[in-house]
């Protein structure tokens, strides 16, 4: 099986690339911005980060054996010893995706795209199980879905992968048609339009406009999209596209879906209807919104020809992803930690789960404000006591600006609230607190570190 690798003529063709020692360039198969993961072959791009300059390293890339480097042309006099390939750039960062796009190109793998306000590192893990029980899957590692880890994980992609599936994430206007430019993806998938990032992304059709950029150059590379019926914005898009895949819970869709119940740990029983086949399984995770992230990658893996015996026995393989509402039934309690972060759909979804899990009688939620709402942070978190007043949640103990805002209109079935404007005062609350027999949310969004809270209770 031939090797990907960059040769000197790719190299020619970076925009603003100027190449000194052309003539001791040799292919190159590794590509890295870690001067720490330098071995043969490896061309080096020297990245300005908050912490590390990378163009304070070129000396040792250079020692560990690098193949070439890319530079910011500003550093060129810096460089002492040119008696190696060095490329110089306008700017690194570009150049990373640059170099990412050409990778991209030699690569046979199918690339799955997926974005979506909720859900979608659930949906890109969900679909990596699912496809691994035919093809050799590369995916995105952890929450590396920006202009600088989304040109990271094609390039981590080689000869001996079938599939891609790259999560790409956005917090500011760009950044999806960037990274959906470096990824060209074959099928793509946004889970949902919510609020989230609205500071940035101004209201849902902000959020729309920049998500929307995923399908449209899915489209323009001839590729085949998947629709969420369920939501209005995305289904209203839909009517336009001739090429697409649906799937929903309560809209008509190429994959319907229906939940037949709910066991005591709130995990769905579900039917799947298509025009081929009916799939049945209980999903190991919990929540309504984990059975659409669950139909929409059962919808990809049957385009990419997976057979329900072969989605069956991957199922059992799937698990909650870290702080992703993780369950864990403890001796005394029952913990739901969902503290990777949060916004006002995801925040609804996790207290909905708190409430449909029967296994223990208490409900009790620990709450930490949603960020990045913008002008709408005040409305929302007074409209999240809105629906947490419908619920069945017993208890509710928070901390922030905003949820103390929230802590004020609980009312009715919320029999105990308390905001607490110090986090050690909430640590030693929580310490003493009786939990027996209560299933306890922790949820706020990342700049909260609700984290904290979930290990004080784990050592209860």
């Amino acid at each position: 099986m031939k090797k990907i690798h960059l040769n000197i003529e790719d190299i020619f063709n970076l925009p603003t690339a100027v190449i000194y020692n052309p003539d001791k360039f040799k292919s190159i198969y590794h590509v890295s911005i870690d001067s720490r993961n330098i071995k043969k072959n490896t061309l080096f791009i020297a990245i300005k980060g908050e912490r590390f300059d990378g163009h304070d390293f070129i000396d040792e890339v250079v020692k560990k054996g690098a193949a070439a480097v890319i530079i910011n042309a500003k550093s060129f006099r810096e460089i002492k010893n040119l008696d190696f390939p060095v490329i110089t750039v306008k700017d690194t960062t570009i150049a990373l995706g640059d170099v990412a796009k050409l990778w991209r190109s030699k690569l046979k793998a199918k690339v799955i795209g997926i974005t979506g306000s909720a859900g979608k590192t659930t949906t890109k893990e969900i679909l990596a199980t699912l496809l691994s029980e035919k093809f050799k899957v590369n995916k995105t590692i952890a929450n590396n879905n920006n202009h600088i880890g989304v040109p990271l994980t094609v390039l981590s992609t080689n000869e001996k992968h079938n599939v891609l599936v790259a999560e790409l994430g956005t917090n500011h206007f760009g950044e999806i048609p960037y990274t959906s430019a470096i990824v060209s993806p074959d099928l793509a998938l946004i889970t949902n339009i919510g609020d989230s990032h609205l500071e940035y992304l101004k209201n849902r059709k902000g959020v729309f406009t920049e998500k929307s950029a995923l399908l449209k150059e899915t489209m323009k590379c001839g590729g085949k999209v998947f629709i969420n019926n369920d939501d209005k914005i995305l289904k209203e898009f839909g009517k336009k596209i001739k090429s697409k895949i649906t799937f929903a819970i309560n809209e008509k869709a190429d994959f319907k879906v229906s939940i037949k119940g709910y066991d005591k740990f709130a995990r769905p029983q579900i039917e799947i209807k298509s025009k081929k086949n009916i799939f049945e399984a209980t999903l190991p995770i919990s929540g309504e919104k984990n059975v659409l992230n669950f139909t929409a990658a059962y919808a990809i893996a049957s385009e990419l020809g997976l057979s329900n015996s072969q989605i069956q026995k991957a199922v059992k393989k799937i698990k909650s992803y870290n702080k992703r509402l993780e369950i864990k039934n403890l001796k005394k309690f029952t913990l739901i930690n969902d503290t990777y972060n949060a916004n006002p759909d995801s925040m609804k979804s996790s207290i909905d789960i708190l409430n449909k899990i029967e296994s223990r009688k208490r409900k009790i939620a620990v709450l930490g404000d949603m960020f990045e709402l913008g002008n709408e942070s005040k409305s929302k978190h007074l409209d999240l006591a809105n629906f947490i007043n419908k619920t069945k949640v017993d208890e509710v103990y928070s901390i922030g600006k905003m949820m103390k805002l929230m802590n004020q209109k609980l009312n009715g079935k919320t029999k105990i609230h308390q905001h607490f404007a110090e986090r050690e005062s909430l640590k030693n609350f929580l310490k003493k607190l009786e939990i027996k027999n209560s299933v306890v949310l922790v949820k706020g969004s990342r700049g909260m570190k609700m984290e904290e809270f979930v290990s004080v209770l784990e050592i209860r």
